[in-house]
């Protein structure tokens, strides 16, 4: 059996999602002060040096702020490495996080077997975010720690699962640690995550609207006026289908609701000096209309936090 012991040292069974071009070490660090999993994509640093640098950030913060003081604090954070053979940084950013002994590797889009290997070399724990039942039985076989159940309404490159059916039947063979994703924006989903069978929920949406996240304000400021309505799923924009803004495909002269699906990258890459995914279309999961405003990240966890004892006594008075 997996050892869980690292969640007892969370506030909450919360990891932040990685999100590329908007997490980075201020947001890291302000997660795990607040007793969360912070985490970062490897591909955030634009080189190797500052990869390297980032990670030296982080560890002697974590050493200041976290270890230094009394409080919900959690040395717990997560590199995020897309192990699919076209990055072509993936053994050089492994190195560097082998080097500074990552506590957590979150790898996708491809199987992570060697990167299973090299983590465990040094004692740190590999979470892969899957979409499938498929691909969660090729994980567990390459001996990932963890899987994070990409369930239907996730932002970015969500699945389409329903997460009643893809939890029930994943905790039906994979006895190591299980993550929610998809559409999880209070402290209720968080709780529902662990009644469904899993050790922790796993939010990107709801920490873009942050007052520490890299996103432009005008980012934040859509994530705080759209709902699930104003989010369209398509495989247009990256060849993989994913959850983005509707007002921000509509910036580019798009239409949304319209978008091809046959030739869907190879057609929005043609050019490539015009808008790009991820910097100028901007993904939200379908939660993103409980989100009411930008706020430090501090408070957001000491909201989740409140929302999260007031389900559990719901559930206690229900019983």
């Amino acid at each position: 059996m997996m050892d869980r012991s690292f969640l007892h040292e969370l506030r909450l069974p919360v990891i932040a999602a990685p999100m590329f071009l908007v997490s980075n070490p201020d947001l890291v660090m302000t997660q795990c002060n607040a007793g969360i999993v912070g985490s970062f994509p490897a591909l955030n640093a634009r080189s190797q040096d500052l990869l390297d640098s980032w990670l030296t950030e982080i560890e002697t913060r974590l050493i200041l702020e976290v270890d230094g003081r009394v409080g919900h604090g959690t040395r717990q954070f997560a590199v995020n490495l897309v192990v699919h053979p076209t990055n072509a940084r993936l053994d050089a950013d492994l190195e560097t996080i082998a080097a500074h002994c990552v506590p957590i590797v979150i790898t996708s889009l491809y199987a992570p077997g060697r990167v299973v290997k090299r983590v465990h070399d040094y004692g740190g724990l590999v979470f892969h975010d899957v979409t499938t039942v498929h691909h969660a039985r090729k994980a567990e076989a390459a001996g990932v720690d963890g899987l994070i159940l990409v369930c239907a309404g996730a932002g970015g490159h969500g699945g389409t699962l329903n997460p009643f059916a893809f939890v029930a039947e994943v905790r039906r063979f994979f006895r190591g640690i299980l993550i929610l994703a998809g559409a999880i924006t209070d402290g209720a989903g968080v709780l529902a995550a662990q009644v469904l069978g899993c050790d922790l929920a796993y939010m990107g949406t709801r920490f873009i609207a942050s007052e520490e996240a890299g996103a432009s304000d005008l980012y934040k400021a859509m994530i705080v006026a759209s709902g699930s309505h104003d989010v369209v799923y398509s495989p247009f924009f990256s060849g993989v289908p994913a959850n983005y803004l509707k007002d921000s495909i509509r910036a580019i002269g798009l239409d949304p609701d319209a978008l091809p699906v046959e030739g869907a990258k190879a057609a929005f890459d043609k050019d490539r000096t015009g808008p790009k995914a991820w910097r100028d279309v901007w993904s939200a999961g379908q939660g993103v209309g409980n989100i009411d405003g930008v706020a430090p990240i501090s408070q957001i966890v000491h909201k989740l936090n409140r929302e999260y004892e007031a389900a559990r006594q719901r559930v206690q008075i229900a019983a």
